[in-house]
């Protein structure tokens, strides 16, 4: 029979014996109430998420679902993926979208708060490691201040990248709004090679140029894989 304890990290509140439905709880420990009465820093994870949930399904509580997607990906929600939560009893699209978009908001916001300046092509690895081990192709764009902090990192494209895919257009619609003075630009490589092909080459070429036009400066072109990373800009390719 399979385990419906609630799950919570240690150290937080709720006792396995306690009644599991929202409605069961006195209403000054029901999460919404708790929030507006305490802020959010006085609930624990479960109750957040409860509260981002909503609601229940049938003859599953709020409780009992914010549980099982904590037990799922072990309290480490920074992880969690649309394809993932779906595979939960009582999550749909529309709840799995709402909470993926909810903890990407909070990264950016904390990235916002931690701006990392980029010196070098090993600074900007921390925003590449999500696509270091994809199975497909993502050209990654980076935007930056003038003093070489990060604004923004976004996945521009994802799949087999050329010249005609990869438009300066797509490329750099981001970083004018962030109103960026340079980007970082950066893709994986599925097959684990570090060498940058002849048309990644001809590629960040034509980037360099449509960035010299707008006045946005292309820092470098970073190559990363399983094995590693390496710097176009480093290497002299452009």
């Amino acid at each position: 029979m399979p385990d419906e304890r609630i799950y919570e990290p240690p150290g937080l509140r709720w006792n396995p014996k306690e009644p599991r439905s929202i409605g069961d709880l006195p209403k000054a420990d029901r999460p919404r109430e708790k929030l507006i009465a305490r802020g959010p820093s006085a609930l624990s994870d479960l109750e957040l998420l409860a509260v981002l949930i909503g609601s229940g399904v049938r003859g599953q509580g709020v409780l009992h679902l914010a549980s099982r997607i904590l037990r799922r990906f072990h309290g480490r929600l920074h992880r969690v993926d649309i394809e993932a939560l779906q595979s939960i009893k009582g999550l749909g699209r529309a709840r799995s979208c709402q909470i993926v978009a909810a903890i990407e908001l909070a990264k950016r916001q904390l990235s916002i708060d931690r701006r990392c300046t980029i010196r070098q092509a090993s600074d900007a690895l921390p925003y590449l490691q999500e696509i270091r081990a994809k199975n497909q192709e993502h050209f990654v764009c980076i935007s930056l201040t003038g003093a070489n902090e990060v604004i923004a990192s976004r996945v521009v494209t994802v799949g087999l990248l050329d010249s005609s895919q990869v438009h300066p257009r797509e490329v750099f619609a981001d970083p004018i709004t962030d109103r960026a003075a340079g980007v970082i630009l950066a893709h994986n490589h599925p097959s684990g090679t570090l060498e940058a092909s002849a048309e990644d080459v001809a590629l960040t070429k034509r980037l360099v140029q449509a960035g010299e036009i707008l006045g946005i400066r292309v820092l470098d072109h970073v190559i990363v894989s399983r094995q590693g990373y390496a710097s176009m800009k480093q290497a002299m390719l452009f």
